[in-house]
């Protein structure tokens, strides 16, 4: 606990509902903490109606930024000054950084996602890969693979709401980045064996493998993943979902998603503070190296 906070100290926020279960006021207090950073983050549990006075409080009371995870990312963009042009293509945001009273909105997940692969030796660049998912995760990480250079991305989700907002996506890659992306229905099981079959990983980003739907995976006939495929997922708790067991049987390299859930902090707190996070500690702080 640190004891010296003082009135030289600047708040950030991180506003989402629901959110006290967020690992992320944890990680952030450590950094900055260990760096002597005057900085404290705290959660906030923000729903839609209350988001646009919370975003005119942050600029009034001279936050220096905050983080924005679930239902505001997509929301949260009309009441900004400013837009990178990741969060244009996905539509969404999770970092607002407040500079003079102007605030810009930028999208961290898909950094974080793609600095996990470089960190773990995984070389996608200029490569396909096959995206399960849909949602503000599987969006960023689209978004931000295409404009890192990955060369094509198959993406398979279930026909709803999340599939057309996808395709839209999809649409602003194709027109705006060299990369090539497609989307298509995950009930057709024979096209997602010809797109993981020509992929060198594949990603999973939705909910499938955590609680409530913990031991599930989309993912159930082991002979689609082979023993050079990397597979990844976003959920890092558990640690080792159902799709990563049966990868790891298989013999694929397996990424859990605390490696992006790291990197992503890491992007926010180099926005914020122009410092590098000391990963490496705040993995032993946090029990990640066990």
């Amino acid at each position: 606990m640190r004891e010296n906070i003082d009135g030289h100290f600047l708040l950030i926020g991180l506003m989402a509902y629901p959110i006290r279960h967020s690992l992320s006021p944890k990680m952030q207090n450590i950094i900055y903490a260990k760096l002597d950073i005057p900085y404290v983050y705290l959660a906030f549990e923000v729903t839609q109606d209350k988001l646009a006075d919370c975003v005119k409080g942050l600029r009034a009371m001279g936050l220096r930024g905050s983080a924005v995870s679930m239902p505001n990312k997509q929301a949260v963009c009309q009441y900004l000054d400013k837009l990178t042009p990741a969060v244009e293509l996905i539509g969404a945001c999770n970092t607002i950084s407040n500079d003079d009273g102007i605030l810009t909105g930028y999208n961290t997940d898909g950094m974080g996602y793609m600095r996990s692969l470089k960190e773990a030796g995984v070389k996608v660049i200029g490569q396909k890969m096959t995206l399960l998912g849909a949602g503000g995760a599987a969006s960023a990480i689209a978004v931000q693979a295409a404009l890192d250079g990955v060369k094509s991305i198959s993406i398979f989700n279930q026909q709803d709401e999340c599939y057309d907002k996808m395709a839209q996506i999809v649409k602003r890659i194709n027109d705006n980045t060299d990369c090539q992306a497609r989307i298509y229905d995950l009930n057709d099981q024979t096209k997602l064996r010809q797109e993981i079959a020509e992929s060198v990983v594949l990603c999973h980003a939705t909910g499938v493998g955590m609680k409530p739907l913990e031991g599930q995976s989309l993912i159930t006939d082991a002979s689609l993943l082979r023993p050079d495929l990397v597979v990844t997922d976003c959920i890092y708790s558990p640690r080792k979902t159902k799709l990563l067991e049966l990868a790891q049987a298989q013999g694929c390299k397996i990424l859990n998603g605390i490696g992006m859930m790291l990197w992503q902090g890491h992007a926010q707190i180099k926005i914020w503070t122009g410092q590098d996070a000391p990963i490496d500690y705040v993995k032993e702080k946090m029990g990640f190296n066990d």
